[in-house]
């Protein structure tokens, strides 16, 4: 008997999700179901799948919801139905600030548990947005990873891949996979930013990354899949759509193998625990 293991699909998932929570539920379960028919075993969809509005607000704050809400037990079901592992992002209430909510991603497993979450560390205050008028950022905990075949997945969101120590310490967590759920708002290069960071984050540090956007006319869509070489293995234009690739650990070691960069780096990564100076 052969001890070889089979590489596992994965899917990126791209839609638009909108303020009807139970349409985009059911936006989500169609996707799904497509990404399982095509042999999916993990499907990745994007931040804010629960609820969303171009300009976040209080509404925003009252459609936030515990990890035992409505949405979570919407997607427990749909997991256990399709027999898939779901990511996905939703408002979480947040019991310290009524005024503020958890950007958060949660992941379940094909029993419908929930094996890992993530709040958003890095909230987007640039590009002419300030997302922590609304959102509390998450705190600096030990990394929640989970099992996806044989392969570790870890969890992060959209303006963290401009901070490459957060893949980096996911990897140091065990990663294999990193999922990147994301609302990239479309603008000048935003596009070009998207596609160079995502398949920068892959090559550097050697692991496989799904990142899954929102689909136009607020995202720039553009959901992709890159192998640790920085091989884009599928791509989502603007539609609404989903996309599959098969990734394997035999693949991440033959890379591995060749770019040993992990193991010859020199610097760690620690928190800030200051904040840096002001730009002049």
């Amino acid at each position: 008997m052969s001890d070889r293991v089979e590489p596992l699909a994965i899917a990126v998932a791209q839609f638009a999700p909108g303020e009807d929570k139970a349409a985009n539920l059911e936006h989500l379960r169609d996707l799904a179901t497509t990404a399982a028919s095509r042999g999916a075993k993990l499907v990745v969809f994007p931040e804010y799948s629960s609820y969303f509005s171009p300009a976040l607000g209080a509404h925003s704050v009252a459609a936030a919801e515990t990890l035992d809400g409505s949405f979570v037990a919407g997607l427990e079901a749909i997991a256990k139905v399709l027999d898939i592992h779901i990511v996905a992002g939703m408002l979480e209430l947040c019991e310290e600030d009524e005024n503020r909510f958890f950007n958060t991603l949660v992941a379940l497993d094909p029993h419908g548990t929930l094996v890992a979450k993530y709040r958003k560390l890095h909230l987007y205050d640039a590009f002419g947005q300030k997302e922590s008028d609304w959102v509390v950022p998450g705190p600096i905990e030990e990394p929640e990873t989970f099992a996806a075949g044989d392969l570790r997945v870890g969890l992060q969101t959209c303006y963290d891949i401009r901070f490459p120590e957060v893949t980096r310490r996911l990897v140091d967590a065990g990663a294999d996979l990193v999922v990147l759920p994301s609302e990239w708002v479309r603008g000048p290069l935003k596009e070009q930013h998207w596609r160079t960071l995502v398949t920068a984050r892959a090559i550097e540090n050697t692991v496989y990354f799904a990142a899954a956007d929102q689909a136009p006319p607020i995202g720039a869509g553009n959901s992709m899949i890159v192998d640790p070489m920085g091989v884009e293995l599928v791509t989502i234009g603007e539609e609404t759509a989903v996309a599959v690739a098969w990734i394997s650990s035999a693949r991440l070691a033959e890379v591995r193998a060749v770019n040993p960069a992990l193991g010859l780096r020199r610097f760690g990564i620690h928190p800030v625990t200051t904040s840096p100076p002001p730009l002049e």
